[in-house]
């Protein structure tokens, strides 16, 4: 199942208010300005700021 498409076009970034992009896989959402990822998980973004993984460690953690 996938997340409803009407959620993601009202999300934004917690901290920088910008857009957040649905990764692939659908376990993160991306915000570029911030270089993190929100993790999704049991089909609920996390959108808590302290939650938010640096781009860098999303992509290396352990899968």
């Amino acid at each position: 199942m996938t997340l409803n498409k009407d959620l993601l076009d009202i999300l934004a970034c917690p901290k920088c208010k910008g857009e957040v992009v649905l990764l692939d896989k659908q376990d993160g959402l991306r915000c570029d300005t911030c270089k993190v990822v929100y993790p999704v998980q049991d089909e609920i973004p996390v959108m808590l700021i302290e939650e938010a993984v640096p781009l860098d460690q999303w992509a290396n953690r352990a899968q």
